[in-house]
């Protein structure tokens, strides 16, 4: 997957499901079964972005050895 596109739908699960909790929390009728879904989609867009973040990361350490 290309770069730009695996951190926009990292950013966009975030959002969304922001947005769901939300939605949830301030509306007048709250589903506990949206809340649910709204935290689902949080952590697994934060599970995708932490391990896209760890896989693209420019690791100093590695370039310091090398130069040694």
């Amino acid at each position: 997957m290309n770069k730009k596109h695996g951190q926009l739908i990292n950013t966009l699960l975030i959002i969304i499901g922001g947005g769901i909790m939300v939605y949830t929390i301030f509306g007048e009728d709250r589903n506990k079964y949206l809340q649910i879904l709204g935290l689902v989609i949080i952590m697994f867009g934060l599970y995708r972005a932490t391990n896209f973040w760890v896989e693209t990361k420019d690791d100093e350490e590695d370039n310091t050895e090398e130069n040694k």
